[in-house]
């Protein structure tokens, strides 16, 4: 459906059925059983969970072992023919480390997914003995499956049919949780990456809008979310000079998505803030050209917040979330923002613009003051804020700054859902330098090459009416310019979902 230069996506449904099961790998029928490798100081050895395949090589293991080279290390993976040792054709060898935690069983199952291909069934003998390790078994072979073929001529799927997840606790009603929760999240990730792989020509502003009311419209499952979605008209007549000034030289004009859910019994009220910048030129300051194609990612913090709030309906969590995706083009023209002109933002304050590719700060304010008058309990930002980030953090790493208490609370939320986040201060004189405009409230920019994400965060902090809050600055890992690794995918990589719904989880229980 065509919509303000933009249409709707349908983006193809999995293919792959999930179970989760109590069997021998041994005996398995599957096309291809995956097994770990641990390191040790006697050589590689097989990882629980698939000590029956050990048993049925027997003492022909370990010289198989030194012969093909393996070794134990992460992301190690090797494919043997079994020739009839085990009940499947095929073994899956996947390096695990010395002591794999949930962190490598997660990345061991996404580098095992990549490296089976065409078989019609597979089946996962990783150690998840436990309700964590089931869980990151089944995202990890989830996300490692993920691509984006959407644009490509269609050929024939190369996924399994099925998956199965094998578990000495798979009867368990903590276990089945797990697995369930651990499709979810999957699917929350996958659907984020593929909103930030769309090309820009087909996710422009009012069409991403309209993607997310699609998505509303066709749940079938999991707790009710409502939307609103707010136009250039509207966000006129409510003073959201941020957006619209961003999203001035735009044929695709501006819009505010909201999304609520709100279960019975939620005793909190989360509010996510995300940047939807479907593309960045730069505007009047321009970008260079050379890496101005990755520039459709800039939406990730948006795409984060929304897929991240479906998850947390679908899992029912007894949390209220409202979520404000802030989408805006920022483009050249005749009618583009200048560097030194002033804007007003959602409530009143005023800005005095110096870098207009430093937009992403004034589409996230006027959304953020729109959060505060919900009054919630806390509120999460997350956004591909600056390339300072990067420098300081590189390409693996989200910053994550804000009040003290938040801060620690995501990144305990991170470590549980494997990703890294990293804390970073706002110091005084950040206070300093965002108040030294002489025509207006606040500086946006200043060129000041030290500190940028810093600045950026004072600058937000701003708008938070001094309420419980955190920026999460995703630019690094939101978009892996290389090739995949573990569970994670080339270009768009779906991060802080994950720590988004783990953060809603104990935010719930934190009474």
């Amino acid at each position: 459906m065509e919509h303000g230069g933009s249409r709707v996506l349908t983006y193809p449904a999995p293919v792959t059925s999930y179970s989760l099961r109590n069997a021998s790998p041994a005996k398995s029928r599957a096309d291809a059983v995956v097994v770990g490798v641990v390191t040790g100081s006697s050589g590689p050895a097989i990882a629980p969970g698939g000590q029956d395949v050990a048993k049925a090589y027997g003492r022909k293991l370990a010289p198989l072992l030194s012969a093909l080279g393996v070794t134990g290390k992460p992301g190690e993976t090797v494919k043997v023919p079994t020739s009839g040792t085990i009940g499947s054709p095929m073994l899956v060898l996947v390096g695990l480390g010395k002591d794999p935690d949930h962190l490598a069983v997660r990345r061991a199952a996404g580098n095992a997914a990549r490296s089976v291909t065409n078989a019609a069934s597979v089946a996962i003998a990783l150690p998840a003995d436990t309700p964590e390790l089931v869980r990151a078994a089944t995202e990890g072979y989830a996300l490692g499956s993920y691509s984006f073929t959407t644009y490509k001529a269609s050929g024939p799927s190369t996924s399994p049919g099925e998956v199965v997840v094998l578990s000495s606790v798979a009867r368990k009603k903590d276990a089945i949780a797990a697995f369930e929760e651990g499709k979810v999240i999957a699917g929350a990730v996958a659907r984020t990456r593929d909103f930030v792989n769309t090309p820009p020509n087909d996710l422009r502003p009012p069409g991403f809008a309209d993607a997310i009311a699609e998505i509303v419209k066709e749940r079938g499952r999991g707790g009710k979310v409502t939307i609103q979605v707010l136009d250039e008209t509207q966000l006129a007549e409510l003073g959201c000079g941020g957006l619209l000034g961003v999203g001035s030289a735009s044929d695709a004009p501006p819009r505010l998505v909201t999304l609520t859910y709100t279960p019975k019994g939620a005793k909190r009220h989360l509010a996510l803030v995300g940047k939807g910048i479907t593309f960045d030129s730069g505007g009047l300051s321009i970008k260079p050209a050379a890496s101005m194609h990755e520039m459709k990612s800039d939406m990730a913090g948006a795409a984060a917040v929304v897929s991240a709030t479906f998850a947390i309906a679908d899992l029912g969590l007894p949390v209220q979330v409202t979520t404000y995706a802030a989408l805006a083009e920022n483009m050249l023209g005749g009618s583009a923002m200048r560097p030194g002109d002033v804007i007003t933002i959602h409530g009143g304050t005023t800005v005095e613009v110096l870098n207009t590719d430093a937009e992403g700060r004034l589409v996230l304010a006027d959304a953020l003051v729109m959060a505060t008058e919900q009054k919630p309990d806390a509120i999460l930002d997350v956004a591909t804020l600056t390339g300072a980030m990067v420098v300081a953090l590189g390409d693996k790493i989200s910053g994550v700054m804000g009040g003290d208490d938040v801060v620690a609370d995501v990144l305990s939320a991170s470590a549980t859902a494997g990703e890294d986040f990293w804390p970073m201060p706002i110091p005084e004189q950040m206070s300093e330098r965002i108040h030294t405009t002489k025509i207006a409230d606040l500086s946006q920019h200043d060129w000041i090459r030290w500190g940028g994400g810093l600045f950026a965060a004072a600058f937000l902090r701003e708008f938070t009416a001094g309420l419980p809050w955190a920026h999460l600055d995703i630019a690094g890992p939101s978009f892996n310019s290389g090739g995949p690794a573990g569970h994670v995918s080339s270009g768009g990589t779906g991060v802080a979902v994950s720590t988004l719904v783990e953060f809603a989880r104990a935010f719930a229980d934190d009474k």
